[in-house]
């Protein structure tokens, strides 16, 4: 229930508003008139009531950059989307932290997504591409999902009234025999002790830099020749099996020094998280001269490209690439024609082979 004290001072009289209801914390306020007083004691206590009251409280007393770093202590340590994410919500932070987190409106948002959209990007393109801009908005929606969903410091998530920007059909860039080589060698004279077996093995696995860069000797099984990747992108646990040369390479590294199950399989100098594989990376590619299109991700581009060019199936890249439906496959599609062919003509010889030809 309400109850409001009068409180008088030497200047000015005021009247705080209490309110207490079992299984809520106390609400409080001050006002200076008692009508005042008694009108925000009964919305409140009716918001209250409805589940409505705290939750916006919350969003005026926080900032976005509160809720910014809220969010980021909630991110698993040592993975290469943490830290994307990481590196886009500090982008909203520097633009719009400063705000309430209640008063972060559409407008807002967009303004601050059309300026993103203008920088320029870390390698020194002219402007980001819609993907990527897509991919900083989407960091920032899902904290507001969360803030709705698990903090109740929102009442809706305002990322919904945007529309994304519309991006180009899936792009597919990948290695050339001569890039491949010349990638390689670049990656065996780096300074970096691990850069040329991650990308080997995302080569070998068609795995995300994160999955790779992320691993534990827990994930690697040896014995059964295969790796266990449990923090992916779409959330699934998913096992790869290992070719004799991926198989080669972590074996390798398991024998130069002793590993506990929880060690990173690439760790930093100071063992407490994966090695930064990024300037390494970036100095290979320019020792190989390769273009400025290609991303590390097109790595994972390449070995599928490379399995649909060798009679994978749709289905089976989906499978390997941990993709839940068929549609992120199908910009590989042309690459399986050869293969689809031969399994139509093979199906025709079944159902056709002791059937006379008719004459034209």
């Amino acid at each position: 229930m309400a109850t409001i004290e009068k409180r008088v001072f030497k200047t000015k009289t005021t009247y705080r508003v209490k309110i207490e209801l079992k299984g809520f914390p106390p609400a409080t306020a001050s006002f200076e008139r008692i009508s005042d007083a008694k009108r925000w004691a009964q919305e409140t206590e009716t918001k209250i009531r409805e589940n409505r009251y705290f939750k916006t409280s919350a969003s005026r007393e926080y900032t976005l950059a509160d809720a910014i770093d809220r969010y980021l202590k909630l991110l698993p340590e040592g993975v290469q989307s943490t830290t994307d994410k990481t590196y886009q919500l500090n982008y909203w932070k520097g633009e719009l932290g400063s705000y309430a987190f209640a008063h972060i409106t559409p407008a807002l948002i967009l303004s601050a997504r059309e300026k993103l959209a203008d920088l320029p990007t870390e390698r020194g393109q002219r402007k980001r591409t819609p993907a990527t801009v897509n991919r900083y908005t989407a960091a920032l929606s899902h904290l507001y999902t969360v803030a709705y969903k698990e903090w109740g410091w929102a009442d809706e998530n305002p990322f919904h009234k945007l529309s994304k920007l519309r991006e180009p059909k899936g792009r597919v860039r990948f290695l050339s025999d001569d890039e491949r080589v010349k990638l390689l060698e670049a990656c065996q004279q780096s300074k970096n002790p691990f850069l040329y077996d991650i990308v080997v093995l995302c080569l070998l696995s068609g795995a995300r830099r994160m999955e790779v860069n992320g691993l534990r000797w827990r994930d690697v099984d040896l014995q059964r020749k295969r790796i266990i990747f449990e923090k992916t992108k779409n959330g699934e646990v998913r096992a790869i099996p290992l070719s004799e040369e991926a198989l080669a390479i972590l074996a390798q590294r398991y024998d130069k020094e002793k590993h506990l199950p929880g060690h990173w399989v690439f760790p930093s100098m100071t063992k407490d998280k994966p090695i930064d594989i990024t300037t390494a990376w970036e100095n290979a590619l320019t020792v190989a001269g390769i273009r400025a299109d290609f991303r590390f991700h097109d790595l994972r581009h390449s070995a599928a490209s490379y399995l649909a060019m060798n009679g994978a199936s749709l289905t089976e890249l989906s499978e390997i690439l941990g993709h839940k439906t068929l549609s992120m496959v199908k910009r590989y599609a042309h690459f399986t024609d050869s293969h689809t062919a031969q399994v139509i003509q093979s199906m025709n010889r079944k159902i056709l082979g002791g059937v006379p030809k008719k004459d034209l």
